[in-house]
């Protein structure tokens, strides 16, 4: 009896969804005939490499590779059992089976389930990859997570685990709504029993972030710091976080950036792009802020830009900076996300209007930008000596 051959084939019928893109899916040859089998991984044309059958140019390549090979294994692993169980095996009968382990499956198992949603969403790739970050977590703390399992006392024990490893509250928030974004979507799709909802007694707890920024002085230090010997190889790390405090960047989007995002206009320099997080476009009028600092850094890597926005990843420049923070002598614990708040603070404290900021800052709505309004304790001290003669003369009448 011959066995039965697979392949991968892209885009069988020819033609995109409306989202540009089209669906993987597994050919079953035998005796002449084809069944079709879908991985549920859609991609667009220039991301699949057709010679090689692999997903190309996507952010979360490897691991759609890894979810499709392991679904041709699955079905490799079926026609297998067929023949040790001594049946006939054909297509159909390939079929039948796998859609009823399929079914089994997907009644009991949270993680493929919620592997499936993440990969199928309309999430941007930035945020799948946070939500698999979590699934990665889940796995570590309990392989096997049936949907059964996902008591409050699960959840309890979840959070326990990433509090045992060291997470922030915040971070550990974060990872608990996406498990309760998944396990929404599985209440709703009728995998699990509403009345055993674990989010309805267990509480996702945050605390108040105290964002971190520099004063003008400690920024002023960085500014003047002279990096010698072993350590100039932080300069560029340490110009593009001080470009970043004059333009209110993040790290995602500074690295995105390409010489084209600079524009001159009316003689003047300007930085535009669109913010990879919120996809809201940010128009920064560089030789308005800050004096124009950002500008003298530009010109400083004038004939490479596109290599002073290529750094390395973000956990190890945020140690490169921990290491240039203490050669200016500063005490804080700064972050490249520590430029962005640093860039906010100092426009507040220095009378530019919070809805300027909020467009500065690419903030969908200024009540993100008001979390800065009370950062800073000279921001007080500074408004009331400004109105101090004003303050006196209502206190006479």
């Amino acid at each position: 009896m011959n066995k039965i051959i697979y392949s991968l084939v892209y885009n069988r019928k020819k033609s995109l969804n409306k989202k540009g893109m089209a669906l993987v899916q597994v050919e079953a040859y035998l005796n002449r005939k084809k069944k079709y089998f879908s991985t549920k991984v859609y991609l667009r044309p220039d991301q699949w490499d057709a010679k090689k059958l692999l997903v190309k140019n996507h952010p979360n390549a490897d691991a759609l590779n890894r979810l499709i090979y392991e679904f041709v294994a699955t079905i490799e692993k079926r026609e297998l059992e067929l023949w040790q169980q001594g049946k006939a095996i054909n297509l159909d009968v390939l079929k039948d089976v796998l859609s009823e382990k399929q079914e089994q499956e997907d009644k009991s198992s949270f993680i493929p389930f919620f592997k499936q949603e993440v990969m199928t969403s309309g999430l941007k790739e930035s945020t799948k990859r946070n939500h698999l970050s979590t699934l990665a977590l889940l796995q570590e703390f309990k392989k096997n997570v049936t949907f059964s399992d996902l008591t409050f006392e699960f959840v309890s024990s979840f959070e326990y685990f990433l509090q045992s490893k060291g997470y922030h509250t915040n971070t550990i928030a974060k990872h608990m709504k996406h498990l309760k974004r998944h396990i929404n979507v599985a209440i709703n799709k009728e995998y699990m029993d509403i009345q055993k909802y674990a989010f309805r007694k267990y509480k996702i707890k945050t605390v108040e972030n105290g964002h971190t920024h520099l004063s003008p002085e400690e920024l002023e230090k960085l500014e003047t710091l002279q990096l010698t010997g072993r350590y100039t190889k932080y300069q560029k790390t340490l110009d593009a976080f001080l470009f970043c405090c004059y333009a209110g960047m993040r790290y995602s989007d500074f690295v995105n950036m390409k010489p084209d995002n600079i524009v001159e206009m009316h003689q003047e320099t300007w930085l535009i792009y669109k913010s990879i997080k919120t996809g809201t476009e940010v128009r920064l009028p560089l030789y308005l802020l800050f004096s124009g600092k950002g500008i003298l850094i530009l010109n400083k890597y004038q004939a490479n830009l596109q290599d002073f926005f290529h750094l390395r990843d973000n956990s190890n420049v945020n140690k490169e900076l921990i290491i240039i923070a203490r050669l200016a002598g500063l005490t804080k614990k700064v972050s490249f996300h520590t430029a962005r708040h640093t860039n906010a603070t100092l426009l507040i404290y220095n009378g530019v209007n919070i809805t300027t900021v909020q467009k500065l800052l690419g903030h969908k709505s200024v009540k993100t930008t008001q979390i800065y309004t009370n950062v800073m304790d000279a921001t007080i001290i500074s408004d009331l000596e400004k109105n101090h003669s004003l303050v006196h003369r209502k206190k006479g009448k």
